[in-house]
């Protein structure tokens, strides 16, 4: 029996499954519509697809360096009791150790490729592993980097996986210094390593808002400026690695503690992932939940 596009946007659209995974039912039912409907359930996938619009905003965060290759990810659970689980952390472990050997460059490209040890995609895998669960399982976000010989990388993980943070430094190939400044990016969150990358609308948001607040307080005009220009300068202060008071010495900034530590040191990257930020989890009658569960 041919089978059409048609066909398969009607099982996705009856079942809630990945048009993939429709596709592949429909082959092995040789078109037949509700037998590709077994086929999924008997799969497991039915009850992933029914998982798909739940919020995942549970799980861990992790780092992973390899030579001169390192990654830091995000991988979701809907609970903090699967994320607690060791099955779990194997999991963000073989993923981690996926993404090193494939480099993908975004997120997409990273759901479409091969799974390491997997007869299937990535996006495929957690569809499995989120059927075998019963909870939603999802790569939600991660960063490749790659570091030059002179460079080190700086890997920190929080609270078992609450924030994980990479950072390259250049000017040392010292990992325990990268570590520290790794240490103080969990601490202190900028958004920003230098000045020069902070969004220029951001800033003109700011400078508004402050001058909106002066004028309401009755300064005069002819002050407000130098005023700003002092905002301003503790705005960086707050938003920028390089310009935050360093968390183990407030006396120094982090690149004034650079500097103490050697000549031509500074951070080269940055990235920082806090688990679920971002994400608006929704309240749940708790019971409700367990009951939807054991469906």
């Amino acid at each position: 029996m041919a089978i059409t596009a048609a066909d398969i946007a009607k099982l996705r659209t009856s079942t809630g499954a990945g048009m993939m995974d429709c596709k592949k039912a429909m082959e092995e039912a040789n078109g037949d519509m509700e037998l590709a409907a077994e086929i999924l359930r008997k799969k497991g996938i039915l009850k992933a697809a029914k998982r798909a619009d739940k919020i995942a905003a549970e799980g861990l965060t992790s780092v992973e360096v390899k030579g001169d290759l390192a990654v830091v990810v995000e991988i979701n659970s809907e609970t903090d009791f699967v994320a607690k689980n060791e099955n779990f952390k194997k999991l963000v472990g073989e993923v981690a150790s996926h993404l090193l050997t494939a480099k993908p460059a975004n997120l997409e490209e990273a759901l479409k490729q091969p799974m390491t040890g997997f007869a299937g995609t990535v996006e495929e895998y957690f569809t499995n592993i989120t059927a075998t669960i019963g909870e939603k399982i999802s790569l939600r976000r991660f960063a490749v980097m790659n570091k030059a010989a002179d460079q080190a990388f700086g890997a920190y993980v929080h609270m078992g996986g609450k924030i994980s943070v990479l950072v390259i430094l250049s000017g040392t190939t010292n990992a325990d210094l990268a570590r520290e400044v790794a240490m103080h990016v969990a601490a202190a969150n900028p958004k920003y390593v230098r000045r020069d990358e902070v969004d220029v609308s951001l800033l003109k948001k700011e400078e508004e808002i402050y001058a909106a607040q002066l004028k309401a307080q009755g300064k005069p005009e002819n002050i407000i400026a130098n005023i700003l220009k002092g905002k301003m300068e503790k705005f960086y202060s707050e938003i920028c690695l390089l310009e935050q008071p360093y968390i183990k010495d407030e006396e120094k900034t982090v690149q004034k503690y650079l500097d103490s530590q050697g000549s031509g040191i500074t951070v080269n990257k940055m990235v920082r992932l806090e688990l679920g930020e971002g994400i608006e989890k929704k309240s749940c009658d708790f019971a409700a939940e367990v009951a939807e569960q054991m469906k």
